[in-house]
């Protein structure tokens, strides 16, 4: 399998921007089925080892997870476009849908293609955790991980990150008691030529995958200009003071964001509104719908948030100018450190894929890992067919049925399947 030029990376990723829906469940699920199961760019051993690490990190797991397989195929370069990408086409349809919402305070057409599509999205989800389920619980003990860390988030409410170390303890111990269910597959390069895909830098003392403390160094020295110079310029410009104060929260609520956007939601939507009351509380829930009917990550919401702070209190500036300068500081710095994590982390990563006692904690990691994703796939299901206490929304769960046929059995693409189910929304609505 040839590996995939920059040019050929920076489409996918380009794609990836305008068709990431359904929130982490969503976004995890597309990549899986586009770079592991059609492209074949990564092995499924590598995209859940990755997977594995940004669910450990706060922020966007499913954005951090492209950034870092845009850097193992293309090395910073490569991580800073699948990064960016992935929330610049959102900045734009968000951006632009609030500022309708704003002006006009409408935007029926949009909320009825969405209506359609989030059942596509359903489909596309459902079909992803059949596969990343088939393909990485081998035996009954992984299952049984996988089922029980679906009970404890779902039905118990245990803190994500619990969820997580606990899995890495069964797979530890496991290792000793079980050893055959939790040894490591076979060696990386042997595998990734048997299933005919990309190899990337197989030898890491030769490529970007190695880690050392200059390099380590290096990244931190930059982020911490990335973050101090624009931080400076808000504080010293004669500008509203509401936009330094946006940038020091939403660098606070970046390093919040373990377990997904869901999880800090109600910190962002408390502070937003009562604390720095840059607006309401309906105008919140208002957002929050705008965020989830968009591309990108769901944590999105923090443009709408900066919109509307920019837009109240844009001071010397019109409203419009200062809901775009607060709509870019709300975005830059809520993204900004999930670069830094992936850039530092995952050279020590790669370096440790082959140490047995890490391959059993991430076997464990990986079967809770598809129980957190069953978790926020059911979330998202409920969301969609129930979106109204005791209603069933038939038309979401034919549209859904339909859009699941299509893909897993006609195996028709991706793209037409949403696109049809967005005019399908419409058409419903209106007729």
């Amino acid at each position: 399998m040839m590996h995939p030029s920059f040019f050929e990376a920076f489409k996918f990723w380009l794609k990836l921007g305008f068709i990431s829906f359904g929130g982490p469940a969503g976004q995890i699920a597309i990549m899986h089925s586009e770079l592991v199961e059609k492209k074949k760019w990564i092995s499924n051993d590598r995209f859940l080892n990755a997977l594995n690490y940004c669910m450990l990190l706060p922020g966007p797991e499913a954005q951090q997870l492209a950034i870092y397989i845009g850097w193992l195929l293309h090395k910073i370069p490569g991580g800073i476009v699948a990064g960016a990408l992935f929330v610049i086409p959102s900045m734009f349809i968000l951006f632009g849908l609030s500022y309708i919402y704003t002006a006009l305070g409408t935007i029926a057409v949009v909320e009825f293609f969405f209506n359609g599509l989030k059942a596509a999205v359903l489909a596309i989800v459902l079909a992803a955790v059949i596969k990343i389920g088939k393909k990485s619980l081998k035996n009954s003990i992984l299952v049984g991980i996988a089922a029980i860390s679906f009970i404890a988030i779902f039905f118990m409410k245990i803190p994500f990150p619990l969820i997580i170390l606990v899995s890495a303890l069964i797979g530890v111990s496991g290792r000793y008691i079980f050893p055959h269910y939790f040894e490591p597959s076979k060696a990386k390069s042997i595998q990734e030529l048997d299933q005919g895909v990309v190899i990337i830098c197989e030898n890491a003392d030769e490529c970007h995958l190695e880690p050392s403390m200059k390099r380590t160094l290096l990244i931190v020295i930059s982020f911490a200009a990335l973050w101090l110079l624009p931080v400076a310029l808000l504080h010293f410009l004669p500008i509203a003071r509401v936009f330094f104060t946006e940038a020091l929260f939403f660098t606070k609520a970046a390093f919040l964001t373990f377990g997904g956007a869901y999880s800090v939601l109600a910190y962002i939507a408390q502070a937003g509104v009562e604390q720095y009351a840059w607006l309401t509380r309906a105008q919140m829930m208002d957002g929050l719908g705008l965020a989830e009917t968009t591309p990108g990550p769901l944590i999105m919401v923090v443009q709408f948030i900066g919109f509307m702070a920019g837009w109240n209190f844009s001071g010397n500036l019109s409203p419009f100018y200062g809901a775009v300068i607060g709509s870019l500081i709300a975005t830059y710095f809520t993204f900004l450190m999930s670069f830094m994590f992936i850039f530092l982390g995952a050279p020590y990563i790669e370096k440790l894929q082959g140490n047995r006692m890490l391959s059993s904690a991430l076997t464990g990691i990986t079967a809770g890992v598809v129980g957190v994703i069953l978790n926020l796939t059911v979330w998202f299901g409920l969301y969609v067919i129930f979106p109204e206490s005791g209603h069933v929304n038939w038309f979401a769960v034919v549209v859904g049925i339909m859009s699941f046929i299509a893909m897993q059995w006609l195996k028709v693409g991706m793209i037409p399947v949403i696109m049809l189910s967005g005019t399908a929304g419409i058409l419903w609505h209106l007729f």
